[in-house]
């Protein structure tokens, strides 16, 4: 395996290490002129564009978008005739996402006020939104996991609307699927897919509801809508590759370490997996252990060309260098492989998630440990929060002004009104001086 091997001593790292990390954002013309086009179509045809686009890239005839919407005794059949297995382990995963996610509503999510000294009081009011879209991706792979994390949050929330859009090519709808947007609260579910899907929540059509913040993946096409419809709507993020960096002390098994950076390698060519060691040796024992392992794995092609073309093996001066790096870095998902994990933790400042210790896999957090996987990506984590439900409410500021407050406050507002040329401003401050 061609994976890069980079040194911090080496005079050339700064260099290889961004060309690593590039990965353009430039955006596809043709993909941007279709998104626009559908876009275009959904809002002035509505129901129509969403039956006709449907048809043609899902290869799904419905005479009716309403012929689209599962009816919510289909989603709890679904979840009825899954394998007890299955069933077993999504209720899990469900509770162990909304108690995260009820404790994060509890400490971040509260309004709160208090009282000025002359009798004023001023807070803040947090409220649900009224309604919020999730897209679910469904053309390669299906991913219940990912309804789990953009349904939950909102139910706690307490958004009074979830709608959900999920393609279903040639008709073929996902139990698992289905039966998490049960477990989860989803409201109303239309197997409606791609750029069409964005544009019909969006805006809105006689079927579907228009929504006020959509969330959740999707291909090139959704993001490229995603970003076309911000102001119009909510988003969450754009989310680039998936990523995964790994900060190694060398006290955990190379396998481990190795099927770590397989997890996210085996998304698709473009995700990242990097490690950062101070150890020479265990930097080349993780290499023989992807070379021993990668042939037993369904997706080692998909891996091979995702490691060999934006994986990278970095050998650090020390675990501090490894933090410092990593902070560069900025990862989407960032595991301390490290005997004393906690040792790192004030260090690492800039990552989606954080998984400590030897027994914190990553896919752990993807499917069920309690914390939401939709995580910033691209570096983007420097300024950006994963999914939450501070996500599904917004904040107002509450000014309750008291007569002696208004004599207080009038004359600086008034002073500064006029300092910048606004006079009605002044006015309405003086006018209550009385």
């Amino acid at each position: 395996m061609k994976i890069a091997r980079l040194d911090t001593r080496h005079a050339d790292f700064d260099t290889r290490l961004q060309t690593l990390l590039h990965w353009s954002e430039a955006q596809d013309a043709g993909i941007e002129q279709a998104v626009a086009g559908i876009l275009a179509e959904v809002r002035r045809d509505g129901d129509a564009a969403v039956l006709a686009r449907t048809a043609q890239f899902d290869g799904v005839q419905a005479a009716s978008v309403a012929e689209l919407e599962i009816a919510r005794a289909d989603l709890q059949a679904a979840f009825d005739g899954l394998p007890a297995a299955q069933a077993a382990a999504l209720q899990t995963a469900a509770a162990r996402v909304r108690r995260y996610h009820e404790a994060q509503a509890a400490a971040v999510c509260q309004g709160w006020q208090y009282t000025d000294e002359d009798g004023s009081v001023l807070g803040q009011q947090v409220t649900p939104l009224d309604r919020v879209g999730i897209y679910v991706p469904g053309g390669k792979a299906a991913y219940p996991s990912s309804v789990l994390m953009n349904a939950i949050p909102a139910q706690v929330a307490g958004v009074d609307e979830i709608v959900m859009v999920v393609p279903t090519p040639k008709g073929e709808r996902n139990a698992l699927v289905l039966a998490a947007a049960f477990l989860s609260g989803v409201h109303r579910v239309f197997t409606v897919g791609g750029a069409q899907a964005v544009g019909a929540l969006a805006y809105g059509t006689a079927t579907i509801p228009r929504v006020d913040k959509i969330t959740g993946p999707g291909n090139a096409y959704v993001a490229a809508a995603k970003r076309r419809v911000f102001g119009q709507v909510g988003i969450d993020m754009i989310a680039g590759p998936s990523e995964i960096l790994v900060l190694a002390d060398g006290s955990v098994s190379p396998d481990w370490v190795a099927m770590d950076l397989f997890s996210q390698a085996e998304h698709d060519e473009l995700a990242q997996s990097i490690l950062l060691s101070p150890d020479a040796a265990y930097l080349d024992a993780v290499q023989a252990a992807m070379e021993r392992l990668l042939p037993t794995l369904p997706r080692a092609a998909t891996i091979r060309a995702s490691l060999e073309g934006r994986g990278g093996l970095i050998l650090t001066r020390s675990m501090d260098e490894a933090c410092s790096l990593s902070n560069r870095i900025a990862p989407e998902h960032l595991e301390v492989s490290s005997q004393e994990p906690l040792r790192w933790l004030p260090q690492l400042q800039h990552a989606g998630a954080i998984f400590l210790g030897a027994f914190a896999s990553e896919s752990l957090g993807d499917y069920c440990a309690g914390p939401n996987h939709v995580l910033p990506t691209s570096g983007t984590a420097r300024f950006s929060s994963p999914l939450g439900v501070y996500d599904f409410v917004k904040r107002s500021s509450l000014l309750h002004i008291s007569e002696a407050g208004a004599r207080t406050l009038g004359p600086v507002a008034e002073v500064l009104a006029q300092g910048e040329g606004l006079q009605a401003h002044a006015r309405s401050a003086s006018l209550r001086l009385g």
